[in-house]
């Protein structure tokens, strides 16, 4: 596909996108996190950190991940699979869309129950009141291309088309696929489930 310098097409093909191991409920310890690089839809590599459960790194890591690594010039787009890493550890998605000079999409397969969500923030997590914030910052998730999306720097049109390009082998873009299946053979030596 061509495209006009300003197009979709020629500014967002190229991606990450950030998923975490899964971990145990009483896990205290850091959870890791795996970024999958994508050339349009071919797997370009992989960059792997880690971030506090429950913690309030995860903004800091993608963007360390993502600005230190070779990929740095080739990343177009940051794909989150959903807003929060490591149970709690909830992504400030404009200042990580800032500090990277990347779009941010996060994706989920269905809406999240919100009000469960701030109940558990607010009760039970450290700095939840802020991290909510951050959260009702983001705005409420959109349908989207059979998913639901929060976007920042991108155009809900350049969205669809990122959507259009990367899902492949179903609703979830590969990027997030990928690092959702090498998270899961870290953590459990190896991958099973979907994305």
């Amino acid at each position: 596909m061509t495209g006009s310098p300003t197009s979709p097409a020629r500014r967002l093909a190229n991606s990450v996108g950030f998923d975490d191991a899964p971990f145990a409920r009483e896990q205290r310890e850091a959870v890791p996190i795996v970024g999958a690089v994508f050339a349009r839809t071919r797997f370009d590599g992989v960059l792997i950190g880690s971030v506090e459960r429950d913690g309030d790194d995860a903004t800091g890591e993608i963007a360390r991940l993502v600005r230190g690594s070779r990929f740095d010039q080739h990343v177009q787009v940051i794909l989150l699979q959903g807003i929060a890493l490591a149970g709690f550890n909830v992504v400030d998605v404009p200042r990580l869309a800032e500090v990277t000079g990347r779009p941010v999409l996060v994706v989920s397969r269905k809406q999240p129950n919100w009000e469960r969500i701030r109940k558990a923030l607010l009760e039970r997590v450290p700095n939840g009141k802020q991290k909510w914030r951050r959260i009702e910052r983001l705005g409420p998730m959109e349908a989207l291309a059979s998913v639901y999306v929060q976007r920042c720097g991108l155009s809900r049109a350049e969205a669809e088309w990122v959507l259009q390009l990367l899902c492949v082998h179903g609703r979830i873009p590969e990027p997030l696929r990928a690092a959702h299946l090498i998270a899961g053979a870290l953590a459990r030596g190896s991958s099973h489930g979907r994305a």
